[in-house]
């Protein structure tokens, strides 16, 4: 295997132009601080010699920031998640600036994840909150940088969120059953614990007493251990004496984890999703869904207006969600 070369630095570029190395770096800060023909000398040297000015470190030098946006996020796997940094990077690109994409696997990691970024001036952090306590932030915010929570509000900051209609959500596919004749509606969800989830069970927890219906722990399967599979909440639902006519997913994972739960068993039973999937229409799913592209293009309109205006009022977007009929949600109870 051939030797790796060391990258060509800028005293290389100025050796092989002929010219100082305080001219190099006058070409890349300002074109026009020289003759055309110096700067077509310059890049033709840095061309062969492979050189890319490192513009981070000069921007860092001059107490300024970079042109990055960075999403953190707990779950590369989630094409929830995949969508929403589409949206974002998609919004970023059309503005100029490029983002990145970090991971945060839990609480713990995710202050660290975020702390290395903003040492690297990021202009911007959105990200999936997933600690207790976001105050370490506020510090940055006051220094002007744009903080966007995505999905869920931040904790014990002032920031703007881009969240959904949780609740509605959940309302409308329990409604949805509801209207179908179903009276015993098992809900399924992991983690149950955040934002997301306390709004919806919170939905579903009222569309069942509106109609008079118990929303107790008879038909709830909900927890917050990453080790315990969905499709095993959803079968005990199934082996329990008097098991569920009908199931909500309350994540794109739990409806999943439901439909091989019930196809495992050969069992028919009425089922909603929260959060749109691929291949549910194929599978028949009925779901609440929504837009996670557009998510990501608001948060990223977020940011990038409180870049231009740190001053005004925070602000929580609330997106829209709506039911989509695909054969699953309208069964009748057996």
């Amino acid at each position: 295997m051939a030797a790796v070369q060391p990258r060509p630095t800028l005293a290389d570029v100025a050796r092989l132009a002929g010219v100082s190395a305080k001219t190099v770096s006058r070409v890349y800060a300002d074109p026009t601080a020289v003759s055309d023909e110096t700067a077509a000398r310059i890049r033709a040297a840095a061309d062969r010699l492979n050189f890319r000015p490192n513009t981070l470190a000069r921007d860092l030098r001059r107490g300024g920031v970079t042109n990055t946006v960075a999403f953190v996020t707990a779950e590369f796997t989630n094409q929830f998640y995949i969508q929403v940094a589409a949206g974002i990077e998609r919004e970023c690109a059309a503005q100029g600036l490029t983002m990145v994409l970090a991971s945060s696997d839990d609480a713990q990691r995710e202050q660290a994840v975020i702390d290395t970024l903003v040492t690297q001036r990021v202009r911007a952090v959105l990200f999936v909150p997933l600690g207790d306590d976001h105050s370490y932030l506020e510090g940055e915010r006051k220094l002007g940088m744009a903080i966007v929570a995505i999905d869920r509000p931040a904790r014990n900051l002032l920031a703007d969120s881009v969240v959904l209609a949780n609740r509605e959500g959940a309302l409308l596919a329990t409604r949805q059953l509801i209207e179908r004749g179903h009276r015993k509606i098992g809900y399924v969800c992991n983690p149950a614990a955040v934002y997301t989830q306390t709004e919806r069970l919170a939905g579903y927890r009222q569309a069942m007493s509106e109609a008079g219906l118990s929303s107790g722990s008879d038909w709830l399967r909900v927890t917050d251990d990453p080790d315990v599979p969905l499709e095993h909440l959803v079968t005990e639902l199934l082996e329990s004496d008097d098991p569920p006519t009908a199931l909500i997913g309350g994540n794109n994972r739990a409806t999943v984890g439901a439909i091989r739960a019930l196809q495992a068993r050969g069992a028919d039973l009425a089922l909603v999703g929260f959060d749109d999937f691929e291949m549910a229409d194929v599978f028949g799913v009925s779901v609440i869904a929504h837009d996670p592209v557009e998510m990501g293009i608001t948060a990223a309109r977020i940011a990038l207006g409180r870049l231009a205006d740190p001053t005004g009022l925070t602000r929580t977007v609330e997106l829209p969600v709506h039911y989509i009929p695909r054969g699953s949600g309208e069964k009748l109870p057996a």
